[in-house]
């Protein structure tokens, strides 16, 4: 469990954000649900959205900017990582979720 700070920055410098998480699994799942609130803006009227991890890559390749800052307990900071890191950890994690299934 290491805290996370996800950074976005989906278009002018107004939509910078950011989010914490207590953990990097957490912190992916919150990046995928900024995704699917994105579906959901631009589809209004679908009652029912559906995407696979390729649109998910591409949404993330589109923001101007995501990165994370992940606590590292041994030196007390908080290391950067960028969209190539989280679209690997989005992966592990949605493969696990699927294997459960």
């Amino acid at each position: 469990m290491s805290h996370t700070i996800v950074l976005v920055q989906t278009g002018k410098p107004d939509t910078r954000t950011y989010s914490d998480f207590e953990s990097v699994n957490d912190a992916m799942e919150g990046v995928c649900h900024i995704y699917e609130q994105h579906l959901k803006r631009t589809n209004p009227d679908t009652p029912s959205i559906t995407y696979d991890i390729s649109q998910l890559f591409d949404f993330i390749d589109g923001l101007t900017d995501l990165s994370c800052l992940v606590y590292q307990r041994n030196t007390n900071t908080y290391a950067p990582y960028a969209k190539e890191w989280i679209k690997e950890k989005i992966y592990i994690l949605l493969r696990r979720v699927a294997n459960k299934t």
